[in-house]
């Protein structure tokens, strides 16, 4: 790789991390995924990058984590520079609708800033199928007018294996085997199946709603836009027109490097959790 040298970015969920290498221009150039278990810290893939000239980070998966981070980006390059994002009234041309802005989450506020500049101009809603699911409503010239947090695919079917007495926890690795996108196979005639389907179509109904009442109340088709580890088996069943990206966060991230401190209160090398929903 030639030019200035690259940014880290980090984007650490409840569920996992992902990470990339973005260069002077903003253009991810490598990634990769990796668990919180203290055990994965090794990364063979990290010890062969260049040295990055910062890392930005979105973090919502605690202070623990944070601070595994650290380590693990002081073990490969000690002392480079490292940003714990928050949100912030306005940067990179979105417009924050959260009465207190640094309390909209970290990632919900990069990936708000990556799918305006991945989709110029269009009204959005942007639906991210995680641990949580996320809906955000993003006007086309960039306001966030606000979102909905809802419990997510997998979070779902573990609840009621949890606070029920006879149902089954059902892991989202198990269900992924069980589900199937024929209408006719939706009404299960076992418990594991129906615990899947009727949790995947709960996602999907909760999403083409929101869809139709955004597009109603703004008068124009929005566009949808789905990502997150869930999004390959709800975006299968879901009955509106979609858009995927899984990378919204990070190359809202590569944005936020690009644009450096300009505009918008961060916390440099420090760590940030950020108070918020997600």
């Amino acid at each position: 790789m030639t030019g200035p040298a690259p940014s880290l970015l980090i984007d650490a969920g409840n569920s996992r991390i992902k990470w990339a290498l973005a260069d002077g221009h903003g253009t991810i150039v490598r990634g990769g995924v990796f668990a919180h278990a203290p055990e994965n810290e090794a990364d063979p893939e990290w010890a062969a990058l260049p040295a990055p000239s910062g890392a930005w980070i979105s973090n919502v998966a605690g202070e623990a984590v944070a601070e595994r981070l650290a380590g693990r980006i002081d073990t490969h390059w000690p002392g480079v520079p490292r940003t714990f994002v928050r949100a912030c009234a306005r940067q990179c041309g979105v417009i924050n609708g959260y009465g207190i802005p640094e309390r909209l989450g970290s990632d919900r506020w990069a990936s708000l800033i990556g799918a305006h500049a991945a989709f110029p101009g269009e009204a959005l809603l942007i639906a991210t199928l995680g641990t949580a699911t996320t809906l955000e409503a993003l006007t086309a010239d960039g306001r966030f007018v606000g979102g909905m947090i809802a419990p997510g695919w997998s979070l779902m079917m573990r609840s009621l294996g949890e606070h029920t007495a006879q149902l089954p926890t059902l892991a989202a690795d198990s269900a992924r085997i069980l589900v199937d996108d024929a209408p006719a196979h939706w009404f299960a005639t076992d418990t594991p199946h129906a615990i899947a389907a009727g949790s995947r179509l709960a996602q999907a109904g909760l999403i083409e709603r929101a869809w139709r009442e955004l597009s109603h109340a703004w008068g124009k088709t929005v566009r949808l836009v789905v990502g997150g580890g869930a999004a390959d088996e709800v975006a299968q069943v879901l009955d509106v027109p979609h858009t995927r990206h899984d990378t919204l966060v990070l190359a809202g991230l590569a944005l936020i490097a690009m644009q450096g401190r300009s505009g918008c209160s961060i916390e440099e090398s420090e760590r940030d959790v950020n108070d918020k929903e997600t």
